[in-house]
């Protein structure tokens, strides 16, 4: 059985640096990490390629802001993916690729199993890192299985290409995960990996 590698179990946030490889700047208390906004995104020391990976977040409350200003964050897998943390609770229109549990840009997630502000929520994804040509050309392109709160939102599948803002504009063999800091308060705890 693969071996659960802590990244956060509440106590420090050790695990993570800056993007630049200075120390974090995000709140830890109460066994939670916080974005500060304009502290910057924050990346894993370690790298993975094919893997399971656990997140738990909570969304601000924010009433007053839309689309997404409104508890806008992610987590990218590998440095490359994002998969959109988002205020998407209650909206009535079918979900799209800016919503939370999209893979921004480029998928939209199957449902909305966003839950309500200030409430815990969990990401459990399963990534099948791409495979390369012995030029560095991409020989099967990643893919993803997201479950959203226990339900499955993405069902293995393609990946084609990197989302924006990611640490790599271009998919890898094996990356970090990055924590999005895009201004809001989002909260994360909880955060496991499983090398496959």
């Amino acid at each position: 059985m693969a071996e659960k590698i802590i990244l956060f179990d509440g106590s420090n946030i050790d695990d993570f640096i800056n993007l630049d490889g200075s120390k974090h700047k995000w709140a830890v208390e109460f066994g939670t990490m916080t974005v500060v906004p304009g502290s910057g995104n924050i990346v894993s020391k370690q790298t993975f390629g094919d893997a399971q990976l656990h997140v738990e977040f909570r969304l601000p409350y924010m009433p007053d802001c839309e689309g997404q200003y409104r508890a806008n964050s992610g987590v990218y897998i590998h440095g490359c993916y994002e998969v959109q943390v988002l205020d998407s609770f209650g909206k009535k229109t079918p979900p799209a690729n800016d919503d939370c549990s999209a893979i921004y840009s480029l998928l939209t997630p199957e449902t909305n199993a966003c839950l309500p502000p200030l409430e815990w929520q969990t990401y459990d994804l399963i990534i099948r890192a791409p495979r390369f040509n012995e030029n560095g050309s991409i020989k099967e392109n990643a893919r993803l299985t997201a479950l959203h709160n226990g339900i499955v939102v993405h069902n293995n599948v393609e990946l084609p290409r990197a989302t924006p803002g990611g640490t790599s504009g271009v998919p890898v063999a094996e990356g970090p995960v990055m924590l999005q800091d895009h201004g809001n308060t989002v909260a994360y705890r909880n955060i496991w990996i499983m090398k496959l």
